[in-house]
């Protein structure tokens, strides 16, 4: 045997022996001091296991509550997107009872259409509405709405027209200043989406006495856009050295143009 094997040999055989030979007392002293020193190491690792349940739980509630903010979401958004349908119906409505209640107070006869289609680069310019060639309706017929004059058609197709609105440079109107005997032509500016629509009146007296908020009406000059009909009101007035120019605020909410009503035929004369 190794001399190193018979030491521990002899050690191991003089450890059982001093064991075996202690009172109970000193067995018991050495159990306890055994235990103190073994117990906080026993409550840390029960309490770090505690503290991984409890972690593992808390991240088991943290994806229930993030499913739930996700449903919550999705919720609410589908509310958003049917109180948005909710607003365009009741702007609709709104509309189509103005749009109404114009039509019957008109004296016309007219043919009730719907814009659905205008660009940003024209949006002064042209619309497209869904009334056409079969609904007997052609070129420069007169198109009106909730306000006064809006425009004239430009070209029929089947079933749409596109229509030149009254804020298009090629769209001109004899027009009179209500209340005062000064009349000119009007027509609208090119001017970019987002910006104010313009019209201008030419050819005044170059001193008339005109004052912002006067009316402006058309005198039903050229055949083509009936008497009476509402432009809007004066903005401005510049007298010239020739002849005096007006600015004017138009009467039709051309930025929101939605209902428009073409004119189809004139009335017939009561007998």
């Amino acid at each position: 045997m190794k001399p190193v094997n018979f030491i521990a040999l002899v050690l191991f055989i003089c450890g059982v022996i001093w064991v075996l030979t202690l009172s109970e007392r000193s067995v018991r002293r050495i159990q306890q001091t055994y235990y103190a020193t073994m117990t906080p190491f026993l409550k840390g690792g029960s309490s770090i296991e505690s503290q991984a349940h409890k972690f593992l739980e808390e991240i088991e509630h943290s994806k229930d509550l993030e499913n739930q903010l996700r449903a919550i979401e999705e919720e609410y958004i589908k509310l958003r997107s049917i109180e948005g349908r909710l607003r365009e119906l009741e702007t609709e409505n709104a509309e189509l009872r103005r749009a109404l209640d114009f039509k019957e107070k008109s004296r016309l006869n007219v043919i009730a259409a719907r814009v659905i289609k205008r660009q940003p680069a024209t949006w002064w310019e042209t619309a497209i509405i869904d009334k056409g060639q079969s609904d007997s309706i052609g070129a420069g017929v007169p198109v009106i709405a909730p306000g006064g004059l809006a425009g004239k058609v430009d070209i029929a197709s089947e079933d749409t027209c596109s229509m030149i609105l009254l804020t298009d440079e090629r769209c001109q109107v004899s027009v009179q200043v209500a209340g005062t005997p000064e009349v000119g032509i009007l027509n609208g500016t090119r001017g970019r989406y987002g910006e104010e629509p313009r019209l201008i009146l030419r050819h005044l007296s170059r001193e008339a006495a005109i004052l912002p908020g006067m009316k402006v009406i058309t005198t039903g000059k050229g055949g083509l856009f009936p008497s009476n009909l509402l432009i809007g009101t004066v903005k401005e007035y510049t007298p010239g050295p020739v002849e005096g120019v007006a600015l004017v605020q138009p009467s039709v909410n051309f930025d929101e143009l939605g209902v428009v009503f073409i004119i189809a035929q004139k009335n017939e004369p009561e007998g």
